[in-house]
């Protein structure tokens, strides 16, 4: 089996690598599971030493948007392709190019290169709830339709119609995975409009002082890391008819106020820790924010087997245990 992560040197495509390389199987485009011999890791960077140094890894650093380097990438005998590479929310508002040309033209170019494959390797592409927007109802459910109010909501909304079209014509096997906000991200922030519901957990348990740009009553939809690589996977290995004529769906999640994420930090902190969030309003952020749907329905998810946490604590709890006490060791 052979697997490509694009977006490799993300957390996202880390924490996925690391749980292939324990022997993870992963069905072919045959139906046989089979474990990984081959990771290929694609990202503008490399990612950690620890992975980059498996026999089974072969690391690329390189561009999403070449389409040649791309093609060359996904080639022989590659049965799976994680499509993780692209320019967060808040990036892709500020330089519409630089989003169009890695959210839009490298998810082509991913796709355009599984359809030269001899068999159809199944596709996981990870998606947004960034679909969404406008005059929305106050729960999204399977049947709303996608209305994103962002360029990065628009192009992840593009990627799934070519995802779906190109498995409609049997050129690929792909899954579109629209995702709440993942928290608790490890590292540093990003220029995503939501790093800070991340930042105002993460850095207050490391004894740093944090900005919030947004009021406590803020709702976020939200699942942690451990969940969405659960996602990803089971995703990857449900069959394509269980998917029927979209395969695109949202993720089960929790919805938190800004407020009772903060609860869940004393709970794991203490005061201490919450004393270090700052509230600073940045009005472009809560511009964004504001324009996401915070509640939703996912029957269809949960029907298919995907699973949301079961509080904010337990994702408190899963960063604690996966990302502090690893650095820490």
């Amino acid at each position: 089996m052979h697997a490509v992560i694009t977006g490799a040197a993300g957390f996202l495509g880390q924490k996925l690598a690391r749980k292939l390389l324990t022997g993870a199987a992963l069905s072919g485009p045959d139906g046989a599971r089979s474990e990984v011999k081959k990771l290929t890791l694609f990202d503008v960077a490399a990612p950690a030493p620890d992975i980059a140094q498996d026999r089974r890894v072969s690391c690329v650093v390189g561009d999403i948007g070449d389409g040649a380097l791309v093609r060359g990438l996904i080639a022989g005998g590659v049965s799976s392709v994680f499509h993780f590479a692209a320019v967060v929310s808040a990036g892709a508002e500020a330089d519409f190019d630089l989003g169009m040309r890695v959210n839009l033209d490298g998810t082509r170019h991913v796709l355009e290169a599984c359809r030269r494959l001899k068999a159809p390797p199944r596709v996981v592409f990870t998606s947004s709830v960034a679909v969404y927007g406008g005059d929305m109802p106050k729960i999204i459910k399977d049947d709303t339709p996608v209305t994103p109010q962002t360029s990065y909501g628009a192009q992840k909304a593009i990627g799934e119609y070519l995802l779906n079209d190109m498995s409609r014509k049997g050129f690929i096997d792909g899954r579109a995975l629209r995702l709440p906000t993942i928290v608790v991200r490890p590292g540093k922030p990003n220029k995503a409009a939501s790093t800070w519901a991340s930042s105002i957990i993460r850095e207050p348990l490391q004894g740093q002082d944090v900005e919030c740009p947004v009021d406590p009553a803020t709702e976020m939809y939200l699942l942690s890391p451990r969940r969405v690589v659960e996602a990803f996977l089971h995703a990857h290995e449900l069959p394509k008819e269980k998917f029927g004529f979209n395969r695109a769906l949202f993720l089960p999640g929790l919805t938190a106020t800004v407020a009772e994420m903060l609860a869940g930090l004393k709970r794991a902190g203490g005061q201490k820790a919450v004393d270090r969030v700052k509230f600073v309003p940045d009005p472009a952020i809560r511009r964004i924010v504001a324009g996401w749907p915070m509640r939703f329905d996912a029957a269809r998810a949960r029907a298919l087997g995907f699973k949301a946490d079961d509080s904010f604590d337990q994702i408190v709890r899963g960063f604690v245990e996966d990302d502090l006490r690893r650095n820490a060791a």
